[in-house]
């Protein structure tokens, strides 16, 4: 009896062990967790942020006019071309003026013996063989033929047009032989070795503006060139309708390189930001929501966590890092590069780590 019964024993363990074994065949395989994600991430970290107040301005001449003529006449020679480089004085249009070159002559030669008789009245008075008097008339003789040679010479220079000062000159707008008017334009006279830059700043910066600041200026037509200029004056009125404070600043320009017109970007720097936590553009993350950056949470954050979106608010940026203004806090391990595979709450891998200072 006893050997049946073993038999039967044997057969019921075989039974149940075949009985589990296909259930854990059959039951559904366990849910793996997903695999870390590996990201590259920086450390919020305090530091002295460059700040630079910007606009945009547009450069004047510092010298620059219209010539034109005093007084009417023809013009019998042109002695410029357009561009033309000239110095101060030098003789650019000569209108006609024979009839008052004559008449110089005439009033020469009446001033010379207006000269003569009075030197001959000086030696003839004293020795009593001509009166005072007769002196006296002499010199006055004298005196306005002097002055009617003056006279003619200055009507003689107003047929000359002439550069009052050194510059480069534009486009001719006149012809040999077209007859002038008083105010006709003739060519643009500019100076092009220093020029101005105006441009305007919000009202709020007027403590931070004094003359003498540096301002570097950049224009389109000369990229990855800078041009150092400085504040010469400020508007001490605002503006009504913009509330803005117009600043002055005068630039060197030797080569030329730039020209009167052109639109340039003023940049003033101001006193560093101290304490600013700084982050790289990358780490930010906009929406129709708002910026965002993804923080790694976990007691070794600079190895290994968690994903915590973080809504933040940026400030200016500069190259291409960021200044976070609200959001984060000082140490905070933020996501730079692969935030496109991240979820929130997910396991992060940090596979390369900086600092914001340094990134």
């Amino acid at each position: 009896m006893r050997p049946i019964l073993w038999a039967g024993a044997a057969i019921i363990l075989i039974f149940g062990a075949l009985y589990a074994w296909r259930a854990v065949r059959m039951a559904p395989p366990a849910a793996m967790a997903p695999p870390a994600v590996a990201v590259a991430a920086v450390v919020a970290a305090p530091t002295e942020v460059p700040v630079a107040l910007e606009a945009v301005g547009s450069l004047r001449a510092v010298r620059e006019v219209l010539l034109a003529p005093e007084v009417a006449g023809r013009v019998v020679a042109i002695r410029f071309a357009a561009g033309d480089r000239v110095g101060a004085g030098a003789l650019l249009v000569q209108l006609y003026d024979a009839p008052e070159r004559a008449d110089r002559r005439a009033a020469q030669a009446r001033a010379d013996l207006a000269g003569a008789q009075l030197a001959r009245s000086r030696e003839l008075a004293p020795l009593g063989a001509e009166s005072r008097d007769l002196l006296q008339q002499r010199q006055a003789e004298r005196d306005q033929a002097v002055a009617a040679v003056q006279q003619l010479d200055a009507r003689i220079a107003q047929k000359q047009v002439r550069a009052p000062f050194a510059g480069e000159l534009g486009l001719r707008r006149i012809n040999l032989g077209q007859y002038l008017s008083p105010g006709d334009a003739i060519a643009t006279l500019t100076a092009l070795d220093t020029l101005y830059v105006d441009f305007a700043v919000p009202q709020q910066n007027l403590a931070r503006l004094q003359v003498g600041a540096v301002v570097r200026v950049t224009a389109d037509a000369w990229p990855g060139r800078s041009f150092a200029a400085r504040v010469t004056a400020i508007e001490p009125r605002i503006g009504d309708d913009s509330r803005n404070i117009l600043v002055q600043a005068t630039l060197a320009n030797p080569d030329r390189a730039l020209r009167p017109g052109m639109y340039v970007t003023a940049a003033l720097d101001l006193p560093p930001q101290q304490g600013a936590l700084v982050v790289p553009t990358t780490a930010i993350q906009t929406s129709a929501s708002g910026d965002s950056v993804i923080v790694v949470r976990g007691a070794n954050a600079t190895r290994q966590g968690k994903a915590d979106i973080v809504a933040v608010t940026t400030g200016r940026r500069f190259g291409n890092k960021v200044v976070v203004t609200s959001g984060l806090k000082p140490g905070d391990v933020v996501v730079s590069e692969g935030q496109l595979r991240v979820q929130p709450g997910a396991e992060l891998r940090v596979t390369r780590m900086a600092t914001g200072k340094g990134q």
